[in-house]
This record gives C-alpha cells, sequence and structure tokens, in this order.
C-alpha cells in the first residue's frame, strides 16, 4: 500500500513532468528561466543556476539563475573545471553530485556558505556545451529522493546555451547592445535606442548619455553591472526605469553577460534591453507599499488595518485566500479572511475555530508555530508537505508573514494560492515590506492614544532638529501643532546651506493631517532638500519634487515657497507652488508683500511652470515665511491674515528673532498647525575670491588650467601656487581622460582658505584606490590630492558631479 507521503511526491513529479512538458512546447525568450525556475517550485530548492563553459574552456561560468540571490549561500560565478567544486566534479565525471550540511562543511569553499542545513546539489546536463545545473536548499531533510527526481527531470529540459560572443563593429539585433569594458563606448540596436527616446543622429556612443536618461534611484544598482569594476561573469538580469518625456517612467529589462577580452580587443558586456512596462503591474511594489503605508496610518483599528493588507496584497499578488491574525499569547485570533466565506477554507478550521473565526492555538500548525519563532517571512511552493490545516489554504504555494513590530511578535499574514505559483524577488519583497508596515499597524491599532503620541514624535523628528549656521545670515523657526484633536499635520520648514554662500529657505504643506500627510511631509522635505544639493536652480528644484510626487501615486498634494538666498550679493530668487509669498520686512520698517507669481500645488499637474521670482535684500532685511495656519481662520480669509501678519512684523525687533517668533505666534490660534520660519539677512563681513575656467579638450587644456590659476592666484596675492598648481593638473587630468563633455574649473578663496572645484558631466564618481604596485601607471591623482589637502569630495551637480579640495595658502 502507498502511503499517503509517497502519493503526493508521486503526483508532485507528475506535475513536475506536465509543467516542463508545456514549457517545453513554447518558444518564448524566457523558456530556459522558467524552466530552471521550476526547480524553485517542484525540488524545494531556494536557488538554481546553470553554468556553462566559458570561451577558454577554462571555467564554468553562470549563463541562467532563479530563486534568492546566490550570494546568500556562498554560490560563485564560475567554478574552475580543474578545481574541485561540485559543479566541476559532475562535469568531469558526468555523474550527480548531492552534498548535505556535513559533506559541504568538510569542503574547502565551505567558509563562503552559511552555516546551517544547507544542502547542494550538482547535475550534468546534456549537449554539447556540458553545462551544470547547481540547486541549493535550506530544507532540514535536504534533497529527498522525490526532490531529486525532479531535479533531474529538469536538468533533462535545460537548454544549456552557448557562450555567444558579439564581434565589435558588426551589426546588431535591434535590442541588443554592446559595451567597451575600457572606454565606455557602446553599441545600440534601433529598438534599444527607441526604448531611451533617442535617434541614431542624436546618440554619442557613451554609456553616460543613456545613464542620465534613467530614474536616479536605479542608478545605483546599474552602475554596477555597467563599471568594468562590478563585472563578472555569468549572465545578469535587471529592471531598471527610463525617464519618458511625459507621463511616468518605463520599465525595462535588461539581460546581459561578460565577454572576456583577448588579442588587443577589450572584454565587452553584450546582452538585450526590452520594454516591460506591459508585463508589469500598472502600479509598481514601492507604490504599492507606499499606497499600505498610507492606508495604515490612518486605520485606528485592527479590523481596518486587517482590511489594508487584504486590499494592499490580495489583488497584485493574486492570491486566492488570505488571512490575518493576531498573535495573543499562544492563540491566534483572527481578524480578517479574503474570501469570507467558510466553505472556502480548510475543513479543520471550520470545525476547531468557534463562531466567526475568534481565535485558535497556535501549536495546532506546528509548522506556522515553527515560522514565528523565526520571525521571518516563509514560502512554501506547490506540493510541500504541510499539515492539512495549512495546505488546504494554499495548494499552489502558501506565504506566511510574521508580523513584528518593536522587537515582539503582533500577529501572522497567510497567503495562499489554489494553482502552482511563482514567487518572484519583486513579490518576496512586497511581502516583506507589507509584512513590517502591517505589525508596526497591528501594534498602533491596539493602543490608540499611543498611536497620536508615535505619530507626533514621527514629526519632531522629520522636522530639522537645529538649523544650519549661516554666513551672513541668522534663521530660527518654530512649529505649533493644532489643538483641535490629537492629530497632527504635514507643515514643515528647512534652510539648506548651497554652494558658494548660497542657502535654500523652504517651508511647505501636505494635504491632511494624519500619518500619512506626516510621512508624505519627511518625503517632500528630504526630496526638496536633495534637489537643491545638486545645484539646480530654483525653478528646477521645485519642478522635480512636483515629478516626484506624482509619481508617488498618492492622493495628496503639497504646497510650498522656496527662496534661494546669495549671501554675497545679497540677491534671492522665490519660487512658489501654491504656497503663501514670503513677507520682507526691510531695515528701515516697511513691510513688503512679494508679489511673486506663482504656479500650482506640487502633485496636481504634470506639465506644470514654476516661475521665479527675484528679490533684493539689504542688511538686517527679514524674510518671513509661513503656512496658512497662522493667517487664516474662519473669521478671515488669507489676504487680511496675511496683512495683519505685516503688521506684526512692523513693531518687532530684528535683532532677536527668536522673541519676535514668539511674539508673533503668541495670539495664533491653533486650529490648525503652524510653521514659521525667519531670515534675517547681515550680508558678508568678507567676501570670497571667485574665478572659474571652461577647459576646453585641447592636447595642451591642462598647461591652458595651470596658467589659469597660476595668473589668478598671484592676482589675489597668493605666493605660495606649488600644491594648488599640483591639485589643479591631477583634477583636470582625471576630467579629461575618464570623462565626456565640458569640463569646468572653480577657485574660491577665503580666509586663506583656497577651494578648487572641477566639475564634469559624468556621474561616475572617483575612487580611491587601496593599493597600488610600483609598476602601476595611474591611479595616483586621488592619493595626491588628499595628501597635500585638508578635505576632498565629490558633490552630485546638475546631471554630473564636481570633485573638490580645499587647501590651506599663505600669502
Amino acid at each position: 500500500m502507498v502511503s499517503e507521503g509517497a502519493a503526493v511526491r508521486s503526483t508532485r513529479t507528475l506535475r513536475a513532468e506536465s509543467a516542463l512538458r508545456t514549457l517545453a512546447a513554447t518558444s518564448a525568450p524566457d523558456r530556459s528561466r522558467r524552466v530552471l525556475e521550476q526547480a524553485l517550485v517542484f525540488a524545494n530548492a531556494a536557488f538554481a543556476g546553470v553554468y556553462v563553459p566559458g570561451a577558454t574552456g577554462e571555467v564554468l561560468s553562470l549563463s541562467e539563475s532563479a530563486g534568492v540571490p546566490r550570494t546568500l549561500y556562498g554560490v560563485r560565478d564560475s567554478y574552475r573545471l580543474a578545481g574541485r567544486s561540485p559543479a566541476a566534479d559532475a562535469r568531469r565525471t558526468g555523474r550527480a553530485v548531492w552534498l548535505g550540511p556535513e559533506e559541504l562543511a568538510k569542503r574547502a569553499d565551505s567558509r563562503r556558505m552559511p552555516a546551517g542545513n544547507m544542502s547542494l546539489a550538482a547535475l550534468p546536463l546534456r549537449g554539447p556545451e556540458g553545462g551544470v545545473l547547481l540547486a541549493v536548499t535550506e530544507s532540514p531533510v535536504g534533497f529527498d529522493s522525490e526532490d531529486r527526481a525532479c531535479l533531474e527531470l529538469i536538468a533533462e529540459a535545460v537548454a544549456c546555451p552557448a557562450a555567444a560572443e558579439v564581434t565589435h563593429g558588426e551589426e546588431l539585433p535591434p535590442d541588443a547592445f554592446s559595451l567597451a569594458t575600457d572606454s565606455g563606448r557602446v553599441e545600440v540596436g534601433d529598438a534599444l535606442l527607441e526604448l531611451f527616446g533617442l535617434s541614431r543622429s542624436g546618440f554619442d556612443g557613451r554609456v553616460e548619455t543613456l545613464l542620465a536618461l534613467t530614474v536616479p534611484e536605479d542608478l545605483p544598482s546599474l552602475m554596477s553591472v555597467v563599471e568594468a569594476d562590478h563585472m563578472f561573469s555569468g549572465e545578469r538580469e535587471l529592471e531598471f526605469r527610463v525617464l519618458q518625456p511625459a507621463g511616468p517612467p518605463r520599465w525595462v529589462r535588461l539581460r546581459g553577460r561578460l565577454l572576456p577580452g583577448g588579442e588587443g580587443r577589450p572584454a565587452r558586456l553584450v546582452g538585450t534591453v526590452a520594454d516591460v512596462s506591459t508585463l508589469r503591474p500598472g502600479v509598481t511594489d514601492a507604490a504599492r507599499v507606499q499606497r499600505l503605508a498610507a492606508a495604515l496610518a490612518t486605520a485606528g483599528t485592527v479590523h481596518d488595518v486587517s482590511q489594508a493588507v487584504v486590499a494592499a496584497l490580495r489583488e497584485p499578488l493574486r492570491a486566492d485566500r488570505i488571512a490575518l491574525a493576531e498573535l495573543e499569547n499562544d492563540r491566534l485570533v483572527v481578524t480578517a479572511l479574503a474570501p469570507p466565506e467558510p466553505e472556502a477554507w480548510p475543513e479543520l478550521w471550520r470545525l476547531q475555530w468557534r463562531t466567526e473565526w475568534p481565535d485558535a492555538p497556535v501549536r495546532a500548525m506546528p509548522t506556522l508555530a515553527a515560522a514565528l519563532r523565526e520571525g521571518r517571512a516563509r514560502i512554501w511552493p506547490a506540493g510541500t508537505g504541510l499539515e492539512p490545516a495549512l495546505a488546504g489554504v494554499g495548494p499552489g504555494g502558501l506565504a506566511a508573514l510574521p508580523l513584528t513590530a518593536e522587537g515582539r511578535m503582533a500577529g501572522v499574514c497567510l497567503i495562499g494560492w489554489d494553482a502552482p505559483h511563482d514567487f518572484t524577488p519583486d513579490e518576496r519583497a512586497l511581502l516583506t515590506a507589507a509584512a513590517g508596515l502591517a505589525g508596526q499597524a497591528l501594534v498602533r491599532a491596539r493602543a490608540f492614544d499611543a498611536e497620536h503620541e508615535l505619530v507626533g514624535m514621527l514629526q519632531r523628528t522629520l522636522l530639522p532638529r537645529r538649523l544650519p549656521g549661516l554666513p551672513g545670515a541668522k534663521a530660527v523657526a518654530r512649529y505649533l501643532p493644532a489643538t483641535a484633536g490629537l492629530e497632527v499635520g504635514g507643515d514643515w520648514y528647512d534652510v539648506i546651506p548651497l554652494a558658494d554662500n548660497h542657502a535654500a529657505l523652504v517651508i511647505g504643506d501636505v494635504q491632511g493631517h494624519n500619518a500619512g500627510a506626516a510621512t508624505l511631509m519627511g518625503q517632500m522635505r528630504t526630496a526638496l532638500r536633495a534637489y537643491a544639493t545638486e545645484g539646480h536652480p530654483p525653478d528646477v528644484v521645485v519642478s522635480h519634487a512636483n515629478r516626484l510626487l506624482l509619481e508617488m501615486e498618492t492622493d495628496r498634494f503639497a504646497t510650498c515657497t522656496y527662496v534661494d538666498v546669495d549671501m554675497e550679493q545679497g540677491t534671492a530668487w522665490c519660487v512658489r507652488a501654491g504656497h503663501l509669498p514670503p513677507v520682507l520686512r526691510h531695515p528701515d520698517g516697511r513691510i513688503e508683500i512679494v508679489e511673486a507669481e506663482g504656479g500650482p500645488p506640487l502633485g496636481v499637474l504634470d506639465q506644470a511652470d514654476f516661475p521665479m521670482t527675484p528679490l533684493r535684500l539689504r542688511p538686517g532685511t527679514v524674510i518671513a515665511l509661513t503656512t496658512d495656519g497662522l493667517v487664516e481662520s474662519a473669521g478671515k480669509d488669507i489676504d487680511e491674515g496675511l496683512e495683519q501678519f505685516g503688521h506684526d512684523l512692523v513693531g518687532a525687533d530684528p535683532a532677536h528673532l527668536g522673541l519676535v517668533a514668539d511674539a508673533l505666534l503668541g495670539d495664533a490660534r491653533r486650529n490648525d498647525d503652524i510653521a514659521l520660519l525667519l531670515m534675517r539677512y547681515d550680508g558678508m563681513a568678507v567676501r570670497p575670491l571667485r574665478e572659474s575656467w571652461t577647459v576646453w579638450r585641447v592636447p595642451e587644456a591642462v598647461r591652458h588650467a595651470r596658467r589659469f590659476t597660476r595668473r589668478t592666484l598671484r592676482s589675489w596675492g597668493v605666493s605660495d601656487i606649488d600644491v594648488p598648481l599640483l591639485v589643479v593638473s591631477e583634477l583636470v587630468t582625471n576630467a579629461l581622460v575618464h570623462t565626456g563633455g565640458q569640463v569646468r574649473l572653480d577657485l574660491t578663496l577665503v580666509n586663506g582658505r583656497l577651494r578648487i572645484a572641477v566639475a564634469d558631466n559624468s556621474p561616475r564618481t572617483p575612487v580611491k584606490p587601496t593599493g597600488i604596485g610600483w609598476e602601476a601607471t595611474g591611479g595616483r591623482g586621488i592619493l595626491l590630492v588628499e595628501a597635500v589637502s585638508e578635505a576632498w569630495g565629490a558633490v552630485p551637480v546638475g546631471g554630473g558631479k564636481q570633485v573638490w579640495c580645499e587647501v590651506l595658502i599663505g600669502s
């Protein structure tokens, strides 16, 4: 008689055979990847990869993989065929290699692998290439007989790809690219150019041109693929976003592999870039997390939290069942079931759980109890042997998300599928993020008063703890929460020191009075600060913030006023986005409500203009920025409130800004939260000396830059110029050799401190080498700059970067 476990395993093998036959009949471009993913579904593998011989025939290189990142298990990108790795052994002997935790611990490369119940399998592949299928599992029993049978079926079905090579200069397929690792020059097909919105005549062949058209948040991961220092043998896949002239960014998928060079040819990264916008949901996983965060922030009860989690996860994951339960001692108190019908759930649940599913002991489901003790998300693919109470929830796949917060277990969320479900990396990331958010929301909902205190603390944390010191000016700020109710709003202020003795004054207000508004306020404050420090002009800073808020796909909008003050010249530029204008108190006591033309609130219009209005400041001028909570009330409109605000400012003594701020808030009605920012412009006692030079790309460019530096420093009365000339030579040379486009040299002298800055159009920042051999011909420039300067660094500037250093000099 066949046991129940054996019957389940036999069924799993039959299902694997059926799935592989179906995939074999398709001609999809990702068929190999989908075949490999069956190891995760049917063989209980956490990682599976295909290794093929490289061009030299000396190594096995990773060409395709599925599952969690290989680095978590110490799996390499390549293995030497002459080595003693499991992959090499399977390739040489033609027989499968099965290693459990004890066998792995005895091998030489076990130090790369994590300790624990990890097992590894290496199976030779059929075909002329002679590749290897490598699989890893965390199952305590390793790969059992049924797992091994499924892996053998998958090894027979895997198509072992040949190491294709692209010859420099030959015509590429429409969606392909070929990147030279030594020069950064890239050849691309016509379809790829169309994805980036470029024409063949308008493309300069530089990889930096393509990188500049990607979403900034995706740039670090993309640079890890295309930079020579990070390239590796084997195939790499990455999804990123490309900016569009109008509308949200377009999702594209890069698949590529590194081909080694030889005989005078550089190594090249070759591959394809395809449009996957139609394959992805209309809302990104990041946007789903943001929406879930906003929904949970306003959820006042456990029921509200549960419904928000179900709404955020069930449809995007195409799940058939979701259950959410609180954990109280050793019992689960179910708070949401989707679908709610009892017949949709396992019979054991209906028999043992009382009316309306109030509670059940955790010990009734030992597998779930073990997951809760571990405190991390667990995923069981179709066919996993689980107790009936869990197997019936997700026969095609089950995910258990422990909901933790504040160091303790708050509950659990079960998500199940009827049909076999492949868990993608994006889904795993979404589940992990949702679990953290839901756990925190459950804790807040249990103690409603504690939630308000937590949100209030969040708002205080998001606002600046102290304002920075400014050259030639002093700023103070105040924030008062509303006294009507305990909820907080989205008012914020900020003072941002900028380069060249500029400073940005920002004040704003996010729609709403809850945790969602406070969270969005923190995001907008951070975004404006980031765009400002990149060196953008005020209108561009506000335009970028507007586009970012639109891409967040939130229903909220925000208003703000942004003032960029030049401390040296006593001038400023003001940009308004649906917010109150600045109020100036001139040194003679005269009040001016600035008639600044304004744009719409942020997050309302995609194509919006934010005009700039010039301001002239004399020493003693006070700039006052506030939110509508101070100037608007039920019996007074904004215009009347601004007039009264200016009148109160007339009699203030600008020498004591803190007292001025307290007086302005003294009689304020507290129906709304209030933010107030004051800055007194005093003027700079010592103005820096500045000169700039555009470095032309000519053979004698460095000599010209040195001559400009020598002439400038002598005109400033500086005699000790050897060190500045050395620094200029190194920084300008690096910019000319490693970047393209315009290069600018800026010199600034103040109080015996010379700042030398070189700006270029490349986002790549210089990296200090960790060691240089005596035979090296380069790499010493940054080391020399660091050795002779007081400080050095690199900052992003307008799509490129600026490398700077400061040198102490004597006149």
